[in-house]
């Protein structure tokens, strides 16, 4: 277990920097060129370790992929290049390599058998195994297949129209490339929209995908090729810098090649909402969109934050919740219950650590509620193994009065290892 102890001494941040690659896009993109005949070259990669989990255990899956200091070049043969992993597949702390997997070995006519580390042994998975089953999946593992490990005998599967219970990109996505593989159409209906990169990936490969109202519609039996991807920079990384510009003082930050799909650009909203001087400046790219974005110091107000927006923020509410504390007034984030089933409880674990340097918050059955503006103080903190709790305490860090001690502080490296060099060097 590492720590850090961080002392700040409040300083002001001034600078530009571009963000790792887009996580989910990452991931997404290892994923469908494998399933591709064909190269694909993937530029500004996240090689951050979930994403190398992925790259792990599509190579136990037979998958040539090269690693150079700037691409990731796979080297696909289509579904049917995929063979038998010799070995047991490990997607470590990753909930999107284990539950995108599923919805790809389900189909496939040999065995496996996924596990992941502690944090993803206590996650949910029955959320995919269920309509997994449906289409003819035989999924076995603990509690009839609800926890890893898992094991998947792959069988011929069928369509379905399957209505998602909670609104989950990874659901939606282990289906889509379970349907990719279906005899028929599947039909998916989310309850509110979610982030949409596998649907743009099927079209960047070759497929065809439509949507209907709030239904996703695949047809099986679709070929991909192989293309060239160009990752964006992870939004969800950007928001850690984000929010600490706009809560250090004389501070200006620019952020470059950030990833802009409307999905997934909530936080930008809650800023603006709270009165953050914040500038955004899209530019077109095929695909997902990017642009560069500005923000200062700000004077915040506290909001009220739910419904159909939290599943285009739901990995940035921990750093909403320190923003929260140095806006004034009163601040509710509501509609959150999928935070329970993170790497952590984050609604736990936000409220209890940010507690520790001196925060007025409390949770909720369903979120958490924050009085601002609190001045925070020093402690010790922890990540619990969750890398956006690590990189919240650190920017917070950013703004107390004294120092503050993180433990746990490897997790970091999941999504981006290179965190601390960038804080050190927009430090003023």
């Amino acid at each position: 277990m590492k720590q850090i102890e961080l002392n700040l001494k409040q300083p002001a941040l001034k600078g530009t920097i571009e963000v790792p690659g887009d996580k989910s896009i990452s991931h997404r993109s290892v994923m469908f060129g494998a399933l591709a005949a064909g190269k694909t070259t993937i530029r500004h990669f996240l090689k951050g370790e979930d994403c190398l989990s992925t790259i792990d255990c599509f190579r136990k899956l037979g998958v040539e992929i090269e690693e150079t200091q700037d691409e990731i070049i796979v080297h696909g043969k289509g579904w049917d290049g995929l063979v038998e992993p010799q070995e047991i597949l490990d997607a470590g702390n990753s909930g999107t390599t284990t539950r995108l997997l599923l919805g790809i070995l389900a189909g496939r006519p040999f065995h496996s058998v996924l596990v992941g580390d502690e944090s993803i042994a206590k996650r949910p998975m029955d959320r995919v195994v269920i309509p997994l089953s449906q289409m003819g999946a035989r999924i076995a593992g603990r509690e009839n297949g609800r926890f890893t490990p898992l094991a998947v005998q792959g069988a011929p599967l069928a369509g379905i129209h399957y209505e998602l219970p909670v609104a989950s990109a990874q659901v939606k996505s282990a289906l889509l490339f379970a349907g990719l593989q279906a005899e028929g159409e599947t039909r998916i209906t989310e309850p509110v929209p979610t982030r949409d990169h596998t649907e743009k990936m099927i079209q960047q490969f070759g497929g065809e995908v439509k949507r209907e109202g709030r239904t996703i519609v695949v047809a099986g039996g679709q070929p991909l090729k192989g293309t060239e991807v160009y990752v964006p920079g992870d939004i969800s990384s950007a928001a850690f810098f984000l929010v600490a510009g706009a809560i250090t003082a004389d501070s200006e930050v620019e952020l470059v090649n950030v990833g802009l799909n409307p999905t997934r650009t909530g936080i930008i909203e809650v800023l603006t909402a709270m009165g953050a001087d914040v500038i955004v400046k899209p530019h077109e790219t095929a695909g997902e969109g990017m642009g560069t974005v500005r923000i200062r110091s700000s004077k915040l107000r506290g909001i009220e934050i739910g419904g159909d927006l939290i599943p285009r923020l739901i990995d940035e509410i921990p750093i909403i919740a320190l923003l929260a504390t140095q806006a004034d007034g009163k601040t509710v984030i509501k509609d959150a219950e999928e935070l329970k089933v993170k790497e952590t409880n984050r609604i736990d674990t936000v409220v209890n650590e940010l507690k520790k340097l001196g925060a007025k918050i409390e949770a909720t059955e369903d979120g958490m509620i924050i009085h601002g503006k609190t001045p925070l103080t020093g402690g010790r903190v922890s990540s619990y193994g969750d890398h956006r709790i690590g990189m919240m305490l650190a920017v917070a860090a950013a703004i107390a009065s004294e120092p503050v001690i993180i433990d746990n502080i490897e997790a970091i490296a999941v999504s981006y290892p290179e965190f601390f060099c960038d804080l050190e060097r927009l430090i003023q």
